[in-house]
């Protein structure tokens, strides 16, 4: 039985990031359970097509209002939480600087709880966070990761500013449920994949030098398909009593590296996939990295040791948390999910 959920159907819902590829899901998703009155933040420059498509095919009626506004603008956030009961922020930053990183994703988010907490309704706040905030790096490979797992101490050594926004991010979601009462609930997704995003995870290997190092093998893919993602921010967002917690988002059956790439070449234009073993990728990081700082930085540390463990040494996870506490099932099995994905592509003479 369904659980009752914390807000109505004519309580409004802001949610940012709207039309992008996750956010224009969830956008859709909310218009099936029924909740109607939401403000779609989308930033000035961003493609609507996804969004637009959404709210065309659209059966019931829509009170949908578009903003569009920058959330490093007080102005703009405080338009956009205006009356608001449940946040859903997707919105992320995706800067190579470190601090732009900050900006677009940490104080981006600031300014939103801010205005949320000034002139919303406050019900909820969902923050979106990812995959990208963990250490695995004391692991052991085939190890369980779940939402107890540590979080990445040094994202600078690991070369990854997204990480590092997200990291930020969080700890200032936190912040202000421990000090300001903000009622919220933080979910990491793991790899999102379907139609609308054409390449290959970064944790099946790197598509540099002219051909695809296949770094994963054997590897479990993190996968979440994109409306199993989407159905995971909207229960956030509306099933009570789970105010504090944290869940990870993956899907329920598994998928391998080699599986997966496999069945993209299968289909996807043509390309040449070299297969580097993870021990050869550890050795190969570790002196990247050494070089990088006898060089003072030169070379940058693109190849390290903390992303290599963080994006290929392999481990196990779970949706256990997802499912028993956010009551939480996939809307689409892997086999139909990764065929979807795949007819994105032409069929092609091979």
């Amino acid at each position: 039985m369904q659980r009752a959920h914390i807000i109505q159907p004519q309580d409004r819902v802001l949610v940012t990031g709207a039309s992008g590829f996750i956010g224009s899901k969830v956008v859709e998703t909310l218009l099936e359970y029924g909740y109607s009155n939401i403000r779609c933040l989308v930033r000035p420059a961003s493609h609507r097509a996804r969004l637009n498509g959404v709210l065309k095919t659209a059966s019931s009626p829509l009170q949908v209002e578009v903003v569009t506004g920058d959330l490093t603008s007080n102005e703009d956030c405080m338009r956009a939480a205006e009356g608001v009961s449940v946040v859903l922020h997707l919105a992320a930053g995706f800067d190579k600087s470190f601090a732009g990183a900050f900006m677009n994703s940490a104080l981006a988010t600031r300014n939103l709880m801010d205005a949320f907490l000034s002139c919303g309704r406050p019900v909820r706040f969902v923050n979106v966070s990812s995959f990208a905030v963990y250490s695995n790096l004391d692991m052991r490979r085939g190890a369980l990761l779940d939402e107890s797992a540590s979080l990445e101490s040094a994202p600078q050594q690991r070369y990854d500013a997204y990480g590092f926004g997200k990291l930020e991010q969080e700890r200032l979601v936190r912040d202000y449920g421990a000090s300001r009462g903000l009622p919220f609930v933080v979910l990491r997704p793991g790899t999102v994949y379907g139609p609308g995003k054409p390449d290959l995870t970064g944790r099946i290997g790197i598509d540099t030098f002219g051909f695809f190092a296949h770094i994963g093998g054997s590897n479990e893919l993190p996968l979440t398909y994109v409306d199993n993602c989407a159905e995971a921010i909207v229960l956030a967002g509306l099933v009570p009593r789970i105010d504090g917690e944290t869940f990870n988002v993956v899907d329920d059956e598994r998928m391998t590296s080699s599986a997966f790439l496999r069945a993209y070449r299968g289909r996807a234009p043509r390309f040449t996939s070299v297969r580097v073993p993870y021990f050869v990728a550890r050795v190969l990081s570790s002196l990247w990295e050494a070089y990088s700082v006898r060089s003072r930085g030169q070379l940058p540390p693109a190849f390290n040791s903390r992303r290599c463990s963080a994006e290929w040494k392999g481990n196990r996870y779970t949706n256990r948390k997802l499912r028993e506490v956010l009551g939480w099932k996939p809307r689409v099995p892997l086999n139909e999910a990764v065929s979807r994905f795949l007819a994105q592509f032409p069929a092609q003479a091979r």
